[in-house]
């Protein structure tokens, strides 16, 4: 049970690389079950989830290799399983995108039901939905999820609601079938982009990715690939809230600005100095920063990931800030943490209502999930005294190296395991 601890009152100041996208990393790694051929994916975070994706495609006959420094190379020719029902696919979410790539590669899939963090109810509805509307039966007993078809046949899938996941699965599923397949009502995420682009790369016909309709034109057989992962957006936004929070100058390397559009927004109306470079944005924070109003949405509007430690940032702004999270109904686990930190927080249903304090005072806290840890790391940089963070594994799973990156940029940080001892900071290409 590793632990982070965290002297706060540190101005965090340098440069910081941002590591690819955890959200493009667990389904382009899935993808790759559609060919038998090799493919090389490059930027992919050397994180837990990805770590866990690698084990369950070797379970499932792949030869797979991963290097600390972002790449994996997989070899998916021996592939002749198509069940993944063991305690690796139970640990995380994105093991829902094996039932959309197994069932573009052979018809059929078996799936375990996913893990993954407790944010509020993640129902499947409208990936069996799009599934369906292929020719695929689906049946969920016993804590799996069977899907068959005897042929998959393009067809219009119209999403009630607007969700990342089954999009990229019905892309998954839909790339080999027989004639085309449009999604309506796609979610418009970058990583929803990536993977489709990804899926171009190996061969395959999609159009419309990044706007509200998709359309696949299904191809008999796609190739392997060379391909390189998008920045992570979230991680990026991670950074620059922490150096807002600390009143810091931090340069953030490897981004897409465009990404970042929603955050950088919020951040410049609360009075915190952005600069956009071509592929880099640096944060200078200010003496008074000011409360805003934000309300989580799908891409492009603010980010649903961001919302947790963002809610940090405004519990020592002046005044009272209101946040409405739209997408999940329990992300607001980490407020009664950062409560025992001295913040002024009060929820209602939906919303948080915020009021603004001088400052918090480190204390234990636990990290329910893998953004609320990273909204718990916010905390413990700008408390007063030392912030002791349990729960870590949940960071682990999307935040690469994240206590070396921060002591790149003056933090006093460290990890330590069940008896106190330091553990060595994980060294990363991401590194600086």
């Amino acid at each position: 049970m590793e632990k982070l601890l965290i002297r706060g009152g540190k101005r965090l100041s340098g440069n910081v690389k941002v590591s690819g996208a955890k959200n493009a990393a667990v389904a382009v790694i899935p993808a790759v079950l559609l060919t038998d051929e090799i493919c090389i994916i490059d930027n992919l975070p050397y994180i837990d989830d990805v770590i866990v994706l690698k084990n369950i495609l070797s379970e499932l006959g792949a030869k797979v290799s991963l290097s600390p420094n972002g790449r994996m190379v997989i070899d998916p020719s021996s592939v002749k399983r198509y069940i993944a029902n063991s305690e690796e696919v139970k640990k995380m979410r994105a093991s829902y995108y094996l039932l959309g790539a197994l069932l573009g590669r052979g018809g059929y899939a078996e799936v375990a039901f996913p893990g993954g963090c407790e944010i509020g109810a993640r129902p499947i509805d409208q990936h069996i939905k799009g599934f369906e509307s292929l020719g695929v039966h689906v049946d969920i007993e016993s804590g799996s999820i069977r899907a068959r078809a005897d042929k998959l046949i393009g067809n219009d899938v119209y999403l009630d609601v607007i969700s990342v996941g089954a999009t990229i699965n019905i892309m998954l599923a839909s790339v080999r079938a027989e004639g085309t397949t449009t999604i309506v009502n796609a979610a418009k995420e970058p990583h929803v982009v990536d993977v489709a682009n990804f899926l171009n790369a190996m061969g395959a016909n999609i159009k419309g990715a990044g706007t509200d309709t998709i359309k696949i034109k299904g191809v008999e057989r796609l190739s392997g690939c060379h391909y390189t992962i998008i920045p992570d957006q979230i991680e990026a936004g991670t950074f620059m809230i922490a150096a807002a929070a600390t009143n810091g100058d931090v340069l953030i390397k490897d981004v897409i600005p465009k990404h970042l559009e929603a955050i950088s927004a919020k951040l410049v109306e609360m009075g915190v100095d952005i600069m956009e470079g071509d592929d880099n944005i640096r944060v200078r924070g200010c003496n008074r920063l000011k409360s805003v109003n934000i309300k989580t949405l799908p891409y492009p509007g603010f980010p649903t990931d961001l919302q947790q430690p963002m809610s940090v940032l405004l519990s020592i702004a002046e005044g009272n800030s209101v946040i409405t999270e739209n997408v999940w109904e329990s992300r607001y686990k980490h407020i009664e943490e950062i409560c025992k930190m001295g913040a002024n927080v009060k929820i209602e249903d939906r919303v948080a209502i915020i009021k603004g304090v001088p400052s918090l005072k480190g204390a234990p806290v636990a990290a329910s999930d893998l953004r609320a840890g990273a909204a718990l790391i916010v905390a413990g940089l700008i408390a007063d005294g030392v912030t002791e963070i349990s729960n870590v594994q949940y960071i682990d799973r999307g935040y690469e190296c994240i206590e070396g990156k921060l002591i790149s940029l003056g933090a006093d940080i460290k990890r330590i395991d069940d008896m106190g001892r330091i553990i060595p900071t994980k060294k990363s290409a991401a590194v600086i």
